[in-house]
């Protein structure tokens, strides 16, 4: 680790994280030097995270090469695969990381501070974390949905609600009724980050278990779906000894999304050649 890597963190009395960033054709900062900055001493955790700022990245709709420039370069003697990552970049990466780590922590107060000047900012970084489980249960959803359709379900929102009745213990429509859920809004865009992870493994199990036990029919399809809602709703109160009903609901998920986006605009005007 060269000098100027040593003295990269988020933390009082060392070099600022804006004297590190870098300039050829836009504003950019080494993910290696953020590695560092963060605490990351090995590169396997720090990409896991590197990697879900993409994947958030995308599931905004913002450019990832705008973002998240790949290029070789030389560290310490030797070529290596790095990333140019725009401010909005870092911003992610921090959010993505593991706030166990001092650093992290630091980093997410750093970036929260700087989207409160704008007032719009994501309150906590959980908030990141639902857009992509939200992203990820949408496309399992679009799988079940076939899984279902090729076990000969006819009426999907019958099928849908029978998943929602075995782990919420009630059917849809009074869980959008008990948890507020206007118009006709899926319930999945007010649910936090532990609720969301709960229904994307409902919806996983659900379609594997379709699919081994060669499930057909309608009837046996719905008693599937909420024979594996059931059984992820008793595990739930097992562990933590609170029914997915109880967890609280958060802000609308386009709203994040919104927040974020504007977001990712009001930090790239901080970097706009003047």
């Amino acid at each position: 680790m060269n000098q100027q890597q040593s003295l990269f963190h988020f933390d009082d009395g060392r070099l600022a994280f804006d004297d590190l960033g870098h300039e050829n054709g836009f504003r950019y900062w080494w993910a290696s030097d953020l590695r560092h900055a963060l605490g990351y001493e090995s590169e396997p955790p720090f990409h896991k995270a590197l990697n879900r700022a993409m994947s958030t990245c995308a599931a905004l709709n913002i450019n990832i090469i705008e973002n998240f420039v790949q290029q070789e370069r030389e560290i310490d003697g030797r070529r290596v695969a790095d990333y140019r990552l725009s401010r909005f970049a870092c911003y992610l990466v921090a959010m993505n990381a593991d706030p166990r780590k001092p650093q992290v922590a630091s980093a997410q107060a750093y970036f929260a501070t700087l989207a409160e000047a704008f007032a719009r900012y994501v309150e906590e970084a959980e908030d990141v974390e639902r857009v992509l489980i939200r992203d990820d249960v949408s496309e399992r959803e679009k799988l079940l949905h076939g899984a279902a359709k090729r076990a000969g379900v006819d009426n999907y929102a019958y099928f849908q609600s029978a998943g929602y009745r075995g782990l919420y213990n009630m059917n849809l429509k009074k869980l959008r009724a008990l948890k507020g859920v206007p118009g006709k809004r899926s319930p999945l865009d007010f649910m936090g980050k532990t609720e969301l992870a709960a229904n994307l493994f409902r919806i996983t199990q659900t379609e594997e278990k379709l699919k081994a036990d060669g499930i057909q029919g309608q009837r046996n399809a719905e008693r599937t779906a909420e024979s594996v809602g059931r059984k992820v709703r008793q595990t739930m109160i097992e562990i933590s000894g609170t029914p997915p009903e109880r967890l609280p609901s958060k802000a609308d998920i386009n709203e994040v999304r919104k927040s974020l986006k504007s977001t990712h605009r009001d930090l790239k005007k901080l970097d706009k050649p003047r």
